[in-house]
């Protein structure tokens, strides 16, 4: 093991983002605890539901029995985009959860850092009320209005509207004693259109990949694979990143600036 090697922490570590981000850290040498649904899948220490209080908890307790108590670095890949509640309660209250309970083993960590994956489509239209809930820490409250944005035919706001919630979350959590203060920068990533068994399907029907295409247009390059998206979160989550915290940086192919030319 080299001198410089690290441990990180990775949810979502099956598949897409997640299984291409572990890959290429272990490649580098580095020690990694992946965490998903379940450890059938190779490189899974840990399964948990992070929909869920009982999956929150068990990944936290099962982090510090693997690693003695300490993280140098903590991905938050997991995520869903489902038209049900359970997408708020993954991509925000489960990314949350991972961050906030997980801190106290970067802070035990050397060069602590952590990231999370948001999306460009933070950028897109999304419910206020599902936003100021999640943001307010109510996930009842979320749930609720999540629910009364699908019986109103509007599903569809509830992926954009968990990742405005997430990146409005590191914004304003980023900057404070517990994260910048004690020397571990923490941001989210807005991937554009990644291929990945989350958008497989999505992408496979020709009339739907059009939509995802006109509300994720990518002039350069086109839709990603996760190995390309990889790199930026090795990157932030590394010693080398000591000063970029609090930030949401878009690797979508120039969609968000397609999208909001001012």
């Amino acid at each position: 093991m080299p001198p410089s090697s690290r441990t990180y922490l990775v949810t979502g570590a099956a598949s897409g983002i997640g299984e291409a981000t572990a890959a290429r850290l272990r490649a580098a040498g580095h020690t990694v605890i992946g965490a998903d649904l379940t450890t059938e899948a190779a490189g899974v220490a840990i399964a948990a539901d992070l929909a869920t209080e009982q999956g929150r908890a068990e990944l936290a307790a099962r982090a510090r029995e693997l690693t003695g108590g300490r993280l140098d670095a903590v991905i938050a890949c997991a995520g869903l985009a489902h038209f049900t509640p359970a997408t708020l309660k993954v991509n925000y209250f489960g990314a949350v959860a991972t961050l906030e309970r997980l801190r106290p083993l970067l802070a035990a960590g050397t060069d602590p850092r952590a990231a999370v994956v948001a999306s460009v489509a933070a950028v897109h239209p999304s419910d206020p009320a599902i936003v100021d809930a999640a943001l307010a820490g109510d996930e009842a409250a979320t749930t609720a209005a999540a629910q009364r944005a699908i019986d109103r035919g509007e599903g569809y706001l509830l992926y954009g509207s968990s990742k405005a919630a997430i990146a409005r979350w590191v914004r304003r959590t980023a900057v404070t004693p517990d994260w910048a203060g004690a020397g571990i920068p923490l941001n989210a990533i807005g991937p554009g259109t990644v291929l990945t068994p989350m958008t497989e399907g999505m992408l496979a029907d020709p009339a739907t990949r059009q939509a995802v295409d006109t509300a994720v247009p990518m002039p350069l390059h086109g839709h990603a694979h996760p190995e390309q998206i990889a790199p930026l979160l090795t990157w932030l989550t590394s010693p080398e990143n000591t000063h970029v915290t609090g930030q949401l940086l878009f690797i979508d192919g120039g969609a968000e600036a397609l999208l909001r030319p001012t």
